[in-house]
């Protein structure tokens, strides 16, 4: 049985496990290949004092607990932009994922369309969250990455009736 998914606004406190989780996934999914200087650049862009910098430039930022302890982390930055989405690796394929993004979606205005600059690995994780391809695979300073946006469903919209 799944235990219980509580997502929650990050707190101060979560950061430190935040930068952990992510720096422990990154040089296992990401980094890996990269060459040696964008491999330490993007773990500089994204440790404790980085995360914390994003929060405090408006990103939005929401953690997943389980049993009391830090499951994953999601970060939206303004307007539409999933920024990061991690999940801790005993917890990947349980739902922690996409407990995380149904809660971010929640907060964003009706009809809002995403976008993410996903790893290479995160690919079939985003597809299955809803996000399609948009375009061939792309490379920033050395770190490989593939644009994709999300549309809510056409059901979503309903029209305005007539007069």
């Amino acid at each position: 049985m799944m235990p219980k998914i509580v997502i929650r606004s990050a707190a101060d406190s979560d950061f430190p496990g935040m930068a952990h989780l992510l720096r422990t996934l990154a040089t296992t999914f990401i980094v890996p290949g990269m060459p040696p200087e964008a491999a330490a650049t993007f773990l500089r862009e994204n440790d404790q004092p980085a995360l914390l910098a994003y929060r405090a430039a408006g990103h939005v930022t929401r953690v997943a607990d389980i049993d009391g302890a830090l499951a994953g982390f999601i970060s939206i930055r303004p307007p539409h932009h999933l920024f990061h989405l991690f999940v801790a690796e005993r917890w990947h394929r349980r739902g922690v994922a996409r407990a995380l993004w149904d809660a971010a979606r929640a907060q964003a205005a009706p009809g809002a369309a995403f976008t993410v600059n996903a790893s290479p690995y995160a690919v079939p994780a985003y597809a299955a969250l809803g996000f399609r391809c948009d375009g061939p695979p792309q490379c920033r300073n050395g770190v490989p990455y593939q644009p994709m946006s999300w549309h809510p469903p056409a059901s979503a919209f309903v029209p305005a009736p007539q007069p």
